[in-house]
């Protein structure tokens, strides 16, 4: 296998980091349109949320690649092409979260929005890592040398961890959890002791944003970057960042709804 793979349609040829970005990005967003809860949101205000979440992403994904290499960053200050170069996927997902607040807040929704986003965000981004994993050394995505059986030559001859494969691999077991879980919940309606009434709107992305951000933390002490922050490198110390932030949403509303299925099927059953 020889790195980029790329893609050849007869007339011309595709670099797979372009055309799965792209592909990324509109399977991503046609899912979103086809999918999201039409009575939450009217459309024009769907629409700015996500101009928000582009914007936000932007910005954010940005940023954290800065820090990657916060010496290397200030020496190529003045260099529109390392500038502009890189990005990451935490930083998107970070910058993102915080451009939609920002618009919500802007023009007034109160409601949250997402878990209409966390379903196609998880197969955009699946999407996207197949083009990083073709894409080879240039994409900067692969992993540590390893002699595992998994190992991957990206075309230096040295076995390493295909970590775009392992993302892909998690996001699409973390999306069939997710779907199980709001279909079960969805199910599991008691009557006059509702249990859906203690799942609150949003848990759907705090629970992917937490296994996400979990995954990253982990899987990046493979990863050949600087780890120039007590041993972390910019992406766990962003991961853990947000793991804080979201463990404590989530333990605000976990605990209310066990006892409230241990208070409904108690209720039930003396019935």
């Amino acid at each position: 296998m020889t790195f980029p793979i790329w893609i050849n349609l007869g007339f011309t040829k595709l670099h797979p980091h372009i055309l799965f970005e792209a592909l990324a990005y509109f399977i991503g967003f046609r899912v979103y349109l086809m999918t999201r809860s039409k009575d939450k949101l009217p459309v024009e205000q769907g629409m700015w949320v996500i101009v928000g979440a582009i914007l936000g992403a932007a910005v954010g994904s940005k940023v954290l690649y800065w820090l990657e290499d916060p010496l290397k960053t200030i020496e190529n200050w003045s260099s529109y092409t390392y500038l502009m170069e890189g990005k990451t996927i935490i930083g998107g997902l970070l910058g993102g979260l915080i451009g939609v607040e920002w618009i919500k807040k802007r023009i007034g929704i109160t409601r949250s929005t997402g878990d209409d986003m966390a379903l196609p965000i998880i197969l955009g981004m699946a999407i996207g890592r197949i083009g990083c994993f073709m894409t080879g050394l240039d994409d900067h995505t692969y992993g540590t040398p390893t002699s595992w059986g998994t190992g991957v030559d990206f075309g230096d001859g040295i076995p390493r961890h295909p970590t775009q494969l392992y993302e892909i691999t998690f996001l699409l077991l973390l999306g069939a959890s997710l779907l199980y879980w709001k279909r079960r919940m969805n199910m599991r309606t008691i009557p006059s002791l509702s249990a859906t009434r203690t799942i609150p709107e949003g848990a759907l992305f705090q629970l992917f944003m937490t296994g996400y951000l979990l995954f990253r933390f982990g899987i990046d002490f493979i990863k050949p970057t600087p780890h120039p922050f007590l041993g972390l490198n910019n992406i766990q110390l962003a991961s853990l960042v947000g793991l804080i932030y979201y463990v404590s949403v989530l333990c605000k509303w976990v605990g209310k709804t066990h006892g409230h299925y241990k208070e409904a099927y108690h209720h039930v059953n003396k019935k």
